[in-house]
């Protein structure tokens, strides 16, 4: 941000968001409300909080790390009367809920959408399911690979002649549970704000990730058929697209969809035969792919990557993680941010990538420990230590130490 530029509020400033989330797909999308400024309550089982903490339940996993800053915890047990009732005061004066338990687990609870929202009935309840609220998998359990598998996304995963390949980007948990999530959060919060009437946003992951497998379902509304894994436009089938080994083990990425692209890489190969055969599908395709591979194969990453300086082609490398954290164009966005914790001296954690006039990003609180902030916010919802101490005789809260 320039220096003359006013930081404002951020854009969510006096959101409340209560967080009944857990693993990955829906702490990454309170993580973005809570970068963009909301308050985000992360409620906890008492019994060991968010899975995602490690094996002994109360800890501080990497990964826990890198998903809970800027949020209180709550270490609640909403399978308790006590506890249920502490839930549905805080959600009479909150924005929004997000959960992602099996469907109808919060209506056995007494704690279901329309119940909360008969009493806040500006309340927007997200709700993050594998398959949805309804539904022959509604109650079927089931991972990101599973919702990539019925969505005909896993099938496109792959080489050429081998089996669908596992990518370690969860797609289906952060394109789904956590992206498609928060548009629908701030969509129904935006409507919220205009009529004062809340939503139920019913987020399926399977619907989600199959709602943006376009290039897939492009081939097929085409043919008739689903292409062949790794022989796609963007899966393998063209020589202008994919990727490329180096004589040191290391792989290019060429992405010169576009014919100046490829012509400039054509060049710089000094294989200008090529200009005509970068776009050719099929078995032309695959023996045009092996001529560049062939080609590539000549020298080391390094070397190539001197070829291609200054050339305006679609060529980078393919990093590795502790490289690509201190790329130059990652450390001019400020994306990688170092942090340091108690129980991680040093570790990598990413900014809020949504950039925005007037707006930030920053770490106003480090990630809490389970039940961190039980006292002040039931004090701020009007508990006073005697109320307190009675939750904590009925199992509601986490005993203290």
């Amino acid at each position: 941000m320039g220096n003359s530029m006013t930081i404002r509020c951020k854009p969510l400033s006096g959101v409340r968001v209560l967080d009944l989330t857990q693993l990955l797909p829906g702490p990454m999308c309170t993580l973005h409300l809570a970068d963009m400024g909301a308050e985000v309550i992360k409620i906890e089982s008492p019994k060991g909080g968010d899975p995602v903490r490690g094996h002994d339940g109360s800890g501080f996993s990497p990964m826990f790390l890198m998903l809970n800053r800027n949020k209180r915890s709550l270490a609640l047990n909403l399978r308790t009367a006590e506890g249920a009732g502490v839930l549905r005061r805080l959600a009479r004066d909150a924005d929004v809920l997000v959960e992602g338990f099996r469907p109808g687990v919060l209506d056995r609870l007494g704690l279901g959408s329309d119940s909360l929202r008969a009493e806040n009935p500006k309340l927007v309840v997200c709700s993050i399911t594998g398959y949805g609220q309804d539904g022959p998998l509604s109650q079927a359990a089931g991972h990101d690979l599973n919702y990539q598998a019925i969505a005909g996304v896993l099938d496109q995963s792959g080489e050429m002649g081998r089996g669908p390949a596992q990518g370690n980007f969860p797609i289906a948990d952060l394109a789904g549970g956590s992206l498609s999530a928060a548009m629908g959060i701030l969509a129904a919060l935006f409507d919220a704000q205009r009529t004062g009437r809340g939503r139920h946003v019913d987020i399926a992951m399977t619907d989600c990730v199959m709602a943006h497998n376009i290039m897939a379902t492009s081939a097929y509304n085409s043919s008739g058929h689903s292409p062949p894994r790794g022989m796609d436009y963007l899966s393998g089938g063209l020589a202008c697209y994919g990727c490329y080994r180096t004589s040191d083990g290391r792989y290019l990425a060429i992405g010169a969809i576009e014919m100046k692209f490829w012509k400039a890489v054509c060049d710089t190969l000094g294989r200008r035969d090529l200009y005509d055969k970068g776009h050719l599908g099929g078995r032309a395709g695959q023996v045009a792919r092996a001529e560049i591979a062939a080609e590539i194969a000549r020298r080391t990453l390094r070397e190539w990557l001197a070829a291609f300086d200054g050339v305006d082609a679609c060529v980078t490398p393919v990093l590795r993680i502790d490289e690509a954290v201190d790329h130059p164009q990652i450390a001019a966005r400020g994306m990688a941010v170092r942090a340091s914790h108690d129980a991680l001296d040093d570790y990598v954690q990413y900014a809020c990538p949504l950039r925005m006039s007037g707006f930030e990003f920053g770490i106003g609180r480090p990630p809490p420990a389970l039940g961190a902030d039980d006292v002040e916010l039931l004090a701020e919802a009007g508990y006073d230590d005697a109320a307190i101490d009675a939750l904590r005789r009925a199992g509601a809260l986490r005993e203290p130490g």
